[in-house]
């Protein structure tokens, strides 16, 4: 299993329980929103920043890969010039 579907298993796992544990507390209505509301925006900024991350990090990879075809391309390039 990849890395990117366990950390979106756990993500869903944690907003549900976060979401399942407010509804069932024994608060008014109005707080009741105002803590799902921030939930899923504490939620939301953590898969956010992820996302980021892995964009971040797929970037890198295919910037070292470009690097290396080139090398590769200018060395075989080379030995036919020769």
């Amino acid at each position: 299993m990849s890395n990117t579907k366990v950390l979106l298993g756990f993500l869903a796992g944690a907003f549900a329980g976060s979401i399942l544990g407010v509804l069932f507390a024994p608060d008014k209505g109005t707080e009741t929103r105002r803590k799902i509301s921030k939930k899923t925006a504490d939620v939301s900024d953590a898969l956010k920043e992820k996302v980021r991350d892995f964009a971040e990090d797929m970037k890198d990879m295919l910037s070292t890969a470009k690097d290396e075809a080139e090398d590769v391309a200018e060395k075989g390039f080379s030995k036919t010039m020769n």
